[in-house]
């Protein structure tokens, strides 16, 4: 008995270790777009920031009774949602970063600043943003929209938006000015 029970876990070890000998789990792995187990474009799995000079997001909406015309309203919608919160946070990070590298206002006024910016350009750039892609799920007939918004129009209207801000607070203005902080605007919002 003793020797039937060494000889089986001696068979499971070997059938063990040569199920190992096949395809690592790198090559096994499918990191492919899915969707409800169904492969999707990778933009639908929100694997993109950026396209054609544009900043993007995407936007979903199930299939309503109303017609395919309504959810792929309320897809680009959700997309312009997700847009507005993308260009709101790029925005503020890069103000943020600009008034460090210039040395300007204490940390209130620039969290200020850099939140009125980020809202106020985005609500500018979602006037311009226009659907760049369209998907629908051929299972559960989802709509998936990628909505996109000019950088460069980000860039200049982030610009201007911060110049009047720091103009409308004057001692963040004067400081503004002494730093050469125009020159570090455009590096930071650059319309290339």
């Amino acid at each position: 008995m003793k020797l039937w029970k060494s000889l089986s876990l001696a068979a499971i070890i070997a059938a063990s270790m040569t199920g190992c000998g096949g395809a690592t789990p790198e090559e096994e792995a499918d990191f492919r777009c899915r969707i409800d187990g169904t492969l999707a474009p990778e933009w639908a799995c929100g694997n993109a920031n950026s396209m054609e000079g544009s900043i993007v997001a995407v936007g979903s909406a199930p299939l309503s009774q109303a017609g395919q015309g309504f959810s792929r309203r309320e897809a680009m919608a959700n997309g312009r949602a997700n847009l507005a919160q993308q260009i709101s946070t790029l925005v503020k990070d890069k103000v943020e970063q600009f008034t460090r590298s210039t040395g300007i206002g204490a940390g209130e006024s620039v969290d200020k600043v850099s939140t009125q910016v980020g809202k106020q350009v985005a609500k500018v750039s979602l006037k311009g943003s226009k659907q760049m892609k369209y998907w629908q799920h051929p299972k559960n007939q989802d709509i998936y929209v990628l909505m996109g918004a000019p950088e460069a129009q980000i860039n200049d209207t982030a610009k201007k938006t911060v110049k009047t801000s720091f103009k409308n607070d004057q001692a963040l203005w004067q400081q503004f000015q002494s730093k050469q902080g125009l020159e570090g605007l455009e590096k930071e919002f650059a319309n290339d």
